[in-house]
């Protein structure tokens, strides 16, 4: 019998780091600055801290294969929402002076389908408040 390594990426786990590495680079694209990937911090993983100018966005991102089960960005329900803004609070009492303001974004990463050549990204900007979670 194989021994299989238990940190050894799965399907879902390779599928989901190229999503982050899409939504990272399409972010980069249209003015922001990657400021952290994969951060943990308050006990929770932020998937991307980017900036523009004085605004720090927290970055969920969502990658699917199909909409089967709702789009990726349905995915980033209330407790994600709540571990997310308690991520953001403790990164901003980490990093005193860097955050001006601060939004929550979802990306939501789509890979080519046989319907679809490239990846769909759709960017969801303030998709809610820290009053949502």
């Amino acid at each position: 019998m194989k021994k299989v390594r238990s940190d050894a990426p799965d399907g879902r786990r390779a599928l989901g780091a190229e999503g982050e590495e899409r939504a990272a680079r399409f972010l980069a694209r249209r003015g922001y600055r990657i400021v952290e990937r994969n951060v943990r911090v308050g006990g929770v993983e932020v998937d991307l801290i980017a900036q523009r100018a004085r605004l720090i966005v927290f970055v969920e991102v969502k990658t699917r294969r199909s909409d089967i089960f709702g789009g990726p960005e349905q995915a980033v329900d209330r407790a994600k929402q709540t571990r997310l803004v308690r991520a953001a609070s403790a990164w901003i009492r980490e990093n005193p002076g860097r955050a001006g303001r601060i939004r929550f974004d979802v990306v939501a990463c789509r890979p080519p389908t046989a319907d679809a050549r490239g990846w769909r990204i759709d960017h969801w900007q303030g998709a809610f408040d820290a009053g949502d979670g």
